[in-house]
């Protein structure tokens, strides 16, 4: 039962403290500023390439990178399709 006052349009996050993020990335533990996984791939120097993402076992499309909220000890993996065979 939701209480009378509660807003159910508005999700209830904690909301996290400013700062680098210790996340992995394709295996590899780094510190990033970033609040979203577009942020991240943006930083990592992926922007604005064709790449696959995936936050902590989901995949993620494009077009929600924006807002999809990155936390510290996230797992990412970024992958950018290769040429040749």
């Amino acid at each position: 039962m939701t209480p009378h006052n509660a807003n159910p349009t508005m999700p209830s996050q904690t909301p996290r403290p400013a700062g680098p993020l210790g996340l992995v990335v394709n295996g590899e533990a780094m510190t990033l500023a970033a609040e979203s996984l577009a942020e991240v791939v943006e930083v990592l120097g992926y922007g604005g390439q064709k790449v696959a993402t995936a936050l902590n076992g989901d995949f993620v499309p494009a077009h929600r990178r924006g807002e999809t909220p990155v936390g510290d000890g996230d797992r990412i993996e970024i992958v950018a399709p290769r040429q040749g065979g």
